[in-house]
This record gives C-alpha cells, structure tokens and sequence, in this order.
C-alpha cells in the first residue's frame, strides 16, 4: 500500500466517523425523557446475558448491570432523594461502580464522582462544595472519609460500600426490588446528572456540573467516532471518577452492545497480558499512559492482540508514530475536550500529533477559535475596538468555543461549576462582536494551515501531570501550612522525555523547616501526582507590581542547577526523599535515567 492509498484510507475512515457520531446524536434532543439510565435498561432488553463490564473481582451481563442499577435507585428512593439532591461517591475501578451512579441518577439523585487519591483538606472541599446528603465509600477508602467528615455538616449521612467500617450501614446490602416508576420524579435531558471535578486553570478544584444531555451526546458521539458493535471490547485501566475513563471509555462502548473490561489502576508490565487476556478489541489512552508502554522493556505479547483501534488525549507527537509501530496499533483517534468545555476537537485522520480539526462541513456546528493571549498578562490581547485578535496559521493562542445566544439552549452550552464566580471567569465577552459570548479553554494552541489543532500548554496556575491536572493554589495551602514555611509558590516545569509539567515548589523558609517533616506532611495530604518534584529554596520570591509572585521567571529557569545560585532539590524515588539536585543529577534526568 502505498503512501497516497494509506492517506485516502484515512480520510474513508474519519469520514465514516464523522457520519456515524453525527447520526447517533441527531435524535437525542428530540426525545428529552431517555437518558442514559434509560438506554442502559433497553439495552438490557436487548442484550440481555452478554457481557457488558468484566474485571477480575466481578463480571455484570447487561441484564445483571441493569438489575443493580435499579438496586440503586431503590435506594435513592428509599432514602426519599429529592431531584437535584447530591450523593458523593467515592470508590476504586469496578463494575459496581457504574452501577451506582446510574441507578442514583435515574430517579433524579445528582452524583458527585470523587478522585480516590484525595485525602485531607484536598477531600474535605471536594465533598464541602456539591452539599451532598450522602457519602458513599469503598472498603478501601471509608478511613479516608471518615477522617474528614468531623468539619462537614452533619446532616450528611456516609455509607459504606463492600465493608462494615466505621459502623456505617451498607449501600449493598439494602433491601432489593425493582423501583417503580411512580416512586420518583424522572429526570430529563436538561437536569444535571453528574459533578465531576476539575481544576480548571485557577483555584482549588471545581465541581463541573454534567447533565444528562451531555452523558447522551458523549456516549453517543464516541460509539460512533469509533464505531463499536457488539463484538467489540474496550479495555479501559483509567480512573472511572474521569469523564473519560468514568463515562467516554465505558459508556461509548455499552451504546454499542459492547464490553469493558475495567482494571483497578494502570500497570505497564500487566497491560499487554491484559489485553490479550481480555482479547480486547479497543483501548482507551492518555497520554501518559503511552509514553510508560513505549518506556517499558519488549512484552512477548505487545504485538500478540487484536486491537483495531486506541482512542484517547494526550499522545504527543514525539511517541505517535513509534507507540502505533511499535505495538501494531491499525488507527488510532486523538481527541482534545474538558468535563466543564462547550466544544472538543477529534483527530479521526490519523495526524501524529494533532488533537483534532473541524471539517468544513461542521465549521458552523462547532465554531471555535484561537484568539491572541498574553502570557504576562494573563488576559487576552484586544484591539482598539476592544475586540479580540484571531490568531494567524501556527500562532499560539487561547482556545475559545462560541456559546449558544441562549443560555437555556440545548447543546453547545456552557454548563458550569458548583460556584457562579468561578463559571463566570469562564466566559468570554464582545470577543469578535458586541453581545458574543464564549468559552475560555484555559489552553494554549496553535492551527496549522491545513486546519490541524495542536495542543501547547495551560494557562494559568494549572499544569498537567501524570495525566492529571494540579492546581498550584490548592498545593500552595497545604505547602503553606508546613511549619517553618515562611513564603512559598507552585508551578510547573517542563521535564524532557515526560508529558506535562512536574511539579516545583520555590520555598523561603525559617530555622523550624525540616526537610524530612515536610515530606512527611505533603504525603499526608496529597495524592503523588500532586506533590512537588523538584523544591527551589530562596532568600525571597520576587513579586510583580499587583504583588503576584513571578511564577513566569520562576518556570523558565526550571531545575537546572546552573540557571540559579539557590538550592536545588529533587524527590528520590528509590530512597522516598528530597536529595540535593546538582549537575550529575540534573543530567541524569535530561537523559531519563531517573523515574520522577
């Protein structure tokens, strides 16, 4: 096959995905009362005793998946859940899991998927800011919640799931029986289903409100961007508190007729057997998950499976071509999007590197731009009119989607966080002219001039990594409150070889600062991901005019030990320890000799 029949074979490909994602999802505002919930019982109708979720611990069929959502909803109901009311729900990767929130969903009850690694403080506000009812925790972390609940309201009642812990009663052991529809009040396509969190670009984390139209339009667009039958199985190692691996990854595949086969956490050593294991025909990725596979030593069956396709965000340029080669992907679909965006972007060609375009024929549908921004600023760049500038071919901007004219206006809409101000930041107004409105991304990207979006960073006090957003001001508190921290600021530095930012703390502290309590403290209070890689110690943190510390400076000089006179420490793995960072160290992980 030659090159030209390799590229007409692409693009045959992405425009059967467009065709099907579009036919799938142009019928679901015309019936507003099927919601997700609801497709998973006709689906149970139809499929019956196929599998639908598989995982070592458990395997539910559809008919069985149905069944114990509706244990769920039983459950709501009993506890009188008023529509709209919260329910928390915090558990490791299982099919149960799904079952939950579904069932809770589908008599109204609003879900709230809490990240697993949050303890602390960090957990405290999670739950704080949705105003649940209820607390639902798995075996494994009914301590962690236990310990927080103290500076909650206590009107809030925990339950446990799989455990008898701290004297709760069981979610799962409820009494059972199927829920009638007269005993709720259903929910439709315009009433919000899920929380799920975000840092955003500022902040402590957010509570991005998810309606049921959204679950619809997700699902239902990715089964038919990756076109899944009933043959299909999706092997899905991601988190389910993400709406990727919770809802895109799982719900896409069982529109379908498909199956998942969930794992608890991701294991480089363990994927290819799982793969072959569950003789998956899809997977679903982040970036970082595939620098890892490309990372790790040959796997006798990395090229033993029948994958067709692998889908996901985040597989930089750098890996494509060598990741799909290597492991004898035949397509692959990059995808850019946020739980909280109004618009996302689809490679469906196949474009190493590029997060997406938009077709000509659906210009209108998803109108989006990149618009002028100013990193020092922090604002966006405006004319003398007051209007925004679009950026040129290949210059880097920020990533805006236009917003429905109505606020109320089915698809296309900004849905929001728990908090009205944080929203409103969200929102960008009079951008090309008087009255527009629309969404900020927070991200930085560029277009080139065949119309292929390229993702280049994030803007503001956020950065990625470990294929997970931190935000600098929830860090900066807790790093704050160690003792002998006198002054302190959190950013993130590029790490060649590494996808994302690492994070870098540059600290000023007294005579009461002790390196090992410090790392003492941020393991009892952060999830790994979130905890500096690399500290900067200072005689002072300078500041802007406005008394903004100057995070720009402080991220361009990075780690490099001779880019500044102040002392430099990185986080020892194989000791569990902050060591000193000089030159040998500093190449040694300029070459990737050191797992950070």
């Amino acid at each position: 096959m030659t090159t030209a029949d390799i590229a007409d074979s692409g693009r045959s490909a992405a425009a059967q995905s467009w065709q099907r994602a579009l036919e799938l999802t142009a019928p679901i505002a015309q019936h507003p009362s099927v919601t997700f919930p609801v497709v998973i019982e006709r689906l149970a109708e139809r499929f019956g005793d196929a599998p639908a979720l598989l995982s070592d611990r458990q395997t539910l069929s559809y008919r069985e998946l149905a069944a114990r959502a509706d244990h769920y909803a039983r459950w709501a109901s009993s506890q009188r859940l008023a529509r709209g009311e919260v329910v928390c729900l915090m558990m490791a990767n299982c099919p149960e899991y799904l079952a939950i929130w579904l069932g809770i969903i589908r008599v109204g009850g609003v879900v709230a998927l809490i990240n697993t690694n949050l303890v602390g403080d960090a957990l405290r506000h999670a739950i704080k800011i949705v105003d649940p009812r209820h607390v639902i925790a798995g075996a494994e972390l009914v301590d962690a919640v236990a310990e927080v609940l103290p500076g909650l309201a206590e009107t809030i009642q925990p339950w446990a799931y799989g455990c008898d812990g701290h004297g709760w009663p069981r979610v799962d052991s409820e009494p059972t029986g199927a829920c009638a529809r007269s005993e709720f009040d259903a929910p439709t396509l315009r009433d919000r289903a899920l929380y799920i969190y975000t840092s955003g670009t500022t902040g402590l984390p957010k509570a991005a409100s998810v309606s049921h139209y959204r679950l619809m339009q997700w699902t239902h667009w990715f089964a038919g961007l990756i076109g899944v039958t009933p043959e299909d199985r999706m092997y899905n190692c991601l988190p389910l508190y993400h709406s990727v691996g919770g809802v895109v990854a799982t719900g896409a595949v069982l529109v379908g007729g498909g199956s998942v086969a969930l794992r608890e956490r991701f294991s480089a050593s363990r994927f290819w057997d799982d793969v072959t294991r569950w003789d998956c025909t899809l997977f679903q990725y982040i970036g970082e998950l595939c620098r890892y596979l490309v990372g790790a030593p040959p796997q006798p069956r990395e090229t033993q499976h029948r994958l067709r396709l692998a889908c996901g965000n985040g597989l930089r340029g750098d890996i494509w071509s060598e990741f799909q080669d290597r492991f004898n992907i035949p397509r692959i679909i990059e995808f850019y999007a946020a739980t909280e965006s109004s618009f996302s972007l689809y490679n469906c060609d196949g474009k190493p590197g590029a997060i997406g375009r938009i077709p000509p024929f659906l210009a209108h549908r998803f109108p989006v731009a990149l618009v002028r921004f100013d990193i020092d600023a922090g604002e966006v760049v405006r004319d003398t009119d007051g209007f925004c500038l679009r950026c040129a071919a290949d210059e880097v901007g920020e990533a805006i989607g236009k917003l429905p004219a109505s606020v109320g206006e089915t698809g296309g809409s900004f849905e929001g966080y728990t908090d009205p101000q944080a929203s409103e930041r969200k929102i960008l107004r009079n951008v090309f002219a008087r009255g527009d409105v629309w969404y900020r991304s927070g991200d930085l990207m560029r277009k080139d001039r065949s119309g292929y979006f390229y993702f280049v960073d994030r803007i503001g006090d956020t950065f990625r990594w470990k294929g997970e957003n931190v935000s600098t001001t929830e860090i900066e508190e807790i790093i704050s409150s160690c003792r002998g921290v006198v002054e302190m600021v959190m950013y993130g530095v590029a790490v060649p070889g590494a996808d994302g930012r690492a994070g870098m703390a540059a600290l000023v502290t007294d005579a009461a600062f002790n390196l090992e309590d410090f790392a003492a403290h941020l393991a009892a209070r952060l999830p790994d991901y979130a905890r500096p890689v690399f500290l900067r110690f200072c005689g002072e943190i300078a500041a802007t005019g406005t008394f903004k510390p100057q995070k720009q400076a402080l991220a361009r000089a990075g780690f490099d030990p001779a880019a500044t006179s102040d002392a430099l420490f990185v986080f020892d793995r194989s000791h569990a320890a902050f060591g000193p960072l000089d030159n040998a160290q500093y190449q040694r992980i300029l070459r990737g000799e050191m797992r950070l």
